[in-house]
C-alpha cells in the first residue's frame, strides 16, 4: 500500500474554520483578485485553493449551496464539468502540467474539507512533484506566490472566448 503524505495540510486542518460556507461568503463579497476567484460562469464559479497541493490547484464549485453532484441540475453539471475543461486548457498553457488529478470529495469521510458546498479539485502534478521535502523536512514546497499563479492565470482567461 502506497501513502501520500500531506503534512503541509496541518496548517489548514488546524485553524479555526470560519463560520458559513467560504464558497458561498467568498462569491458574494465580489473581491475576486483577493478571494483567488478567477472566473465567474452563470451557474458556477473557478477558485484557487487557498491552501494548495501543488501551484495551480483550482477548484470549481456551483453557486448554489449543495452537498453533492446528484443535487445539480442538468444545467450547473454541463457548466461545472465545462469550467473543467477550461481550467486544464489554462493550466496547461500557463504551468505546462505533465498531468492532473481531478477529483470530487462528497463527505468528510471521503476527505471533503468543506462538505456541505460540492466543488471538483483540479490539481496540475508535474514529474518529480513528490520529492524528499514533505516526508524529510515536514515542508511542502510551493514554487510560486499564490498571487502570482493568480495573475498568470487570470491573464489567460482574459484572452478566452465566453464559455
Amino acid at each position: 500500500m502506497e501513502r501520500l503524505w500531506a503534512p503541509w495540510r496541518i496548517k489548514y486542518i488546524k485553524m479555526k474554520k470560519p463560520r458559513g460556507c467560504i464558497f458561498c461568503q467568498k462569491v458574494k463579497e465580489k473581491k475576486d483578485e483577493e478571494n483567488l476567484i478567477l472566473y465567474r460562469g452563470k451557474k458556477a464559479f473557478i477558485i484557487m485553493n487557498a491552501f494548495p497541493y501543488n501551484n495551480g490547484h483550482l477548484m470549481v464549485a456551483p453557486y448554489r449551496h449543495i452537498p453533492s453532484l446528484e443535487n445539480l441540475d442538468d444545467d450547473e453539471l454541463l457548466e461545472i464539468f465545462k469550467l473543467v475543461n477550461f481550467s486544464l486548457e489554462v493550466i496547461r498553457k500557463v504551468m505546462k502540467p505533465d498531468g492532473f488529478n481531478i477529483g470530487v470529495n462528497i463527505g468528510r469521510v471521503a476527505g471533503a474539507g468543506i462538505e456541505d458546498h460540492v466543488h471538483v479539485h483540479i490539481v496540475p502534478r508535474w514529474t518529480g512533484d513528490t520529492n524528499f521535502m514533505p516526508v524529510i523536512a515536514n515542508t511542502k514546497v510551493i514554487s510560486e506566490a499564490l498571487n502570482e499563479t493568480y495573475k498568470n492565470l487570470k491573464a489567460v482567461i482574459r484572452e478566452h472566448r465566453e464559455l
